[in-house]
C-alpha cells in the first residue's frame, strides 16, 4: 500500500488542479486566466471559479475587473513607495547639521517635539540610506557638505 497520489499528505494535486498561490504573492497568469475563462467562458460564477482554482472570490472579481478595463491581467507593480520621512528631509538634515551626534533616538525625540514622528528604525534607514548611518560618519558627511540653501 504505497502512498496513493490523491492521499492527503502525500503532497500530490488531484488531476487538473493548481497549487494555490501563498498569500501576498501575485497569482501566476495560468491562474488568473483559467479563472476569468472560466467565468467569461463556462459560466461559472466568480465565487464558483475562486473555489475552482484555491483564490479569494474578491481576487476573481478584480481580474475579471481589469480585463474588461484593460485588456489583460498581468499584476500590478508592488511596493516602490517614498518613504514617508523623505517628505521630511530637510528638518532631519537641519537638526543632524546642529546636532550631529544625535542617535537616531535622539533624532526621534528631536523631530517629535517638531511634530514630525517615526520610530527609530525609520531614521536609522532613511540615514543608512544617505550614507549617514553612523554618528562619526555623520559628522564627516556633515561637514564636507556645502550649506544647503533654501
Amino acid at each position: 500500500m504505497a502512498n496513493e497520489p490523491n492521499e492527503p499528505g502525500t503532497g500530490a494535486l488531484p488531476e487538473g488542479t493548481l497549487p494555490a498561490p501563498k498569500q501576498g504573492r501575485a497569482a501566476s497568469m495560468e491562474v488568473r486566466g483559467l479563472a476569468v475563462a472560466a467565468v467569461l467562458r463556462g459560466g461559472q460564477t466568480a465565487a464558483a471559479a475562486a473555489r475552482t482554482y484555491g483564490v479569494r472570490e474578491r481576487s476573481v472579481q478584480r481580474w475579471l475587473k481589469q480585463f474588461r478595463e484593460v485588456g489583460h491581467l498581468r499584476p500590478g507593480r508592488q511596493g516602490g513607495g517614498k518613504p514617508g520621512v523623505e517628505r521630511h528631509r530637510d528638518a532631519v538634515f537641519r537638526i543632524l547639521a546642529a546636532q550631529p551626534w544625535l542617535s537616531s533616538y535622539g533624532l526621534r525625540d528631536a523631530l517629535a517635539a517638531e511634530g514630525i514622528r517615526f520610530s527609530a528604525g525609520t531614521l536609522q534607514r532613511f540615514l543608512k540610506r544617505h550614507g549617514l548611518a553612523g554618528r562619526n560618519n555623520r559628522a564627516r558627511a556633515l561637514l564636507r557638505q556645502p550649506a544647503q540653501t533654501a
